[in-house]
């Protein structure tokens, strides 16, 4: 059984202070770190993503359809698996590539027997990361824990004149539809990045790397609770 890892990005404006690269930076940059730690070799990163709420409001938001994510993901997991690359960690770096990409996970475990496949959302690696992520805003973006992220990964990637003008409050609370970031961000921002620095960008990285890093060195002798084909009826 061998393993490996696909980080997925997106091109997305992320306000007036950081690069439209932001996702793909912080997915690929974690798995090249877990990488490190486990030997298990890392796929040229998806550089493109479901942006479709971002809308076309601001320049620089490249979206695939949902449909067009999951057929990318799924094909490149076929060739893996025909190269018996049977376990898939996807490391997912944009919110809203979740549901496209759990659609991609039911469609390979439902095509190959013995494929396992795992889905982790930078921001959500583990609860701890989740608490840094989502601490000024829900409905984040943008916003103090990505700043950090690319103070400390990507500092080409920021414009550090632009930080302190960029903060736009979350707008989303006690909503109870979804709404396309035009009608809840005036600048593509969510949160409040003039809290932002690199030794925070510093340690939130190096507590993602060690949780992942446990995570998926415990996966690779998981084995499934039931040894049953998905294809033999009883």
């Amino acid at each position: 059984m061998h393993t490996a890892i696909l980080p997925v990005g997106a091109t997305e404006q992320h306000g007036p202070h950081l690069v439209t690269a932001v996702d793909c930076i912080t997915a690929e940059k974690l798995a090249h770190a877990v990488s490190a730690e486990t030997g298990i070799p890392v796929l040229p990163t998806l550089p493109y993503g479901c942006s479709l709420g971002h809308s076309r409001r601001w320049p620089g938001t490249i979206s695939l359809q949902p449909q067009t994510l999951i057929d990318c993901v799924v094909q490149i997991a076929e060739w893996c698996h025909a190269f018996a690359f049977n376990r898939f960690v996807i490391i997912n770096g944009h919110v809203t590539n979740f549901a496209p990409l759990r659609c991609a996970l039911e469609i390979l475990r439902s095509k190959f027997d013995d494929m396992m496949v795992a889905i982790r959302n930078v921001g959500e690696v583990s609860q701890r990361v989740r608490t840094e992520f989502f601490a000024d805003a829900e409905d984040w973006h943008a916003n103090a824990a990505e700043t950090s992220l690319m103070l400390a990964l990507a500092p080409d990637g920021v414009r550090p004149e632009r930080i302190a003008v960029a903060h736009d409050p979350d707008r989303t609370h006690g909503l109870f539809f979804a709404h396309p970031v035009n009608r809840t961000s005036r600048n593509g921002v969510t949160g409040h990045p003039a809290t932002a620095s690199k030794e925070h960008g510093q340690q939130l990285f190096a507590m993602m790397v060690e949780d992942l890093t446990r995570q998926i060195r415990a996966a690779l002798t998981e084995q499934p609770p039931l040894d049953e084909s998905y294809f033999a009826a009883l």
